[in-house]
């Protein structure tokens, strides 16, 4: 990640969502949408518990963004997280930051392990532009 974006960041890391600004797939237009977000050491990070959503299926398509928290805008392209240890890592940072969510997260979590739910859920690591 840039450091100035991350500098910048670092500053906005601790609100609960943030505005994704997507495009259409087919269309090309512009959607925004409010979203939980993730910050680390290493990075920025979009997760989403529905894989149907139009915001993850338009950006698996077409993978510029642009993101607003609070009265900071960056951009940048995602890149979907398939690695299992990276969407791992990527699970741990929901709970920490989500911590109220967490039961829910590890009961949904149980059941796919159990073959009784299959796994819908989408996170993407954010490449911001160094802007």
């Amino acid at each position: 990640m840039a450091s100035k974006s991350l500098e910048r960041l670092r500053k906005v890391a601790d609100r609960q969502t943030l505005r994704l600004t997507h495009y259409g797939r087919k269309s090309g237009r512009p959607y925004e949408v409010t979203i939980w977000y993730l910050v680390d050491k290493d990075g920025l990070y979009l997760v989403s518990a529905n894989a149907a959503r139009s915001w993850v299926r338009n950006v698996k398509v077409r993978p510029a963004i642009s993101l607003r928290i609070g009265d900071e805008v960056f951009n940048g392209d995602v890149r979907s997280i398939t690695d299992k240890q990276e969407r791992e890592k990527v699970n741990r940072l929901v709970e920490r930051k989500y911590w109220y969510v967490a039961p829910m997260l590890r009961f949904g979590q149980f059941l796919m392990s159990m073959g009784m739910v299959r796994d819908n859920t989408a996170a993407f690591e954010v490449i911001l532009a160094d802007n």
